[in-house]
C-alpha cells in the first residue's frame, strides 16, 4: 500500500474526502477521521476524536485500557492533545485494501460505542477481568459530539 493507492480506497470509503497524500480528513456517517501516513518510515494511522478528556470520569478511563484487551480489537483508545481517540497504527506497504476498510468501519464503531460497549466489532476477546457492558439504563457515557471537519 502507498499513498496513491491509500487515496483510492478512501475516496469510495466515506461520505467525504479533504486533505492530500499523507493527511487526509474523511466524513464517515457525520464522524471524523484522520488518515496520516508516513511513507518513508512506513507507517499509517486512522484516528478518530471522541470526547474532550476533561469530560471523562475514571471508568470511562478504566473501561477504554480493559476495552483495549477485550473488544477494541484492531483499534485502540488512545489519549493525545487533551482528547480520547480511537487509534488504528499499522505498517503501511503491509496494508490491504480489506484492512483499511475493516479499519475505517472498526474506528467508526469504537468512536461510536465510546461510553457504552467500547467495542470496534461485534466480536469479544474473553479472558481478563473485563465487564461486563453496564444494562442500558445504567450506563453513563460521556457527553460525545461528533467532530466536523474543518474548512
Amino acid at each position: 500500500m502507498n499513498n496513491r493507492e491509500l487515496q483510492q480506497i478512501l475516496e469510495v470509503a466515506g461520505d467525504s474526502l479533504q486533505g492530500q497524500a499523507g493527511a487526509w480528513q474523511l466524513m464517515v456517517q457525520g464522524r471524523l477521521m484522520l488518515v496520516l501516513t508516513d511513507e518513508s518510515h512506513n507507517r499509517m494511522r486512522i484516528i478518530s476524536p471522541i470526547v474532550e478528556v476533561s469530560e471523562l470520569e475514571a471508568e470511562h478511563l478504566q473501561n477504554a485500557l480493559i476495552a483495549n484487551f477485550h473488544t477494541a480489537l484492531d483499534v485502540k483508545y488512545a489519549i493525545a492533545e487533551g482528547i480520547m481517540w480511537a487509534v488504528f497504527i499499522h505498517p503501511l506497504r503491509q496494508l490491504s485494501h480489506e484492512q483499511v476498510k475493516d479499519a475505517i468501519a472498526q474506528v467508526y464503531q469504537a468512536s461510536e460505542t465510546f461510553g457504552s460497549t467500547y467495542s470496534s466489532t461485534d466480536l469479544y476477546f474473553p479472558g481478563g477481568e473485563a465487564k461486563e457492558p453496564p444494562a442500558e439504563e445504567e450506563q453513563n457515557p460521556p457527553d460525545k459530539k461528533k467532530k466536523s471537519s474543518k474548512t
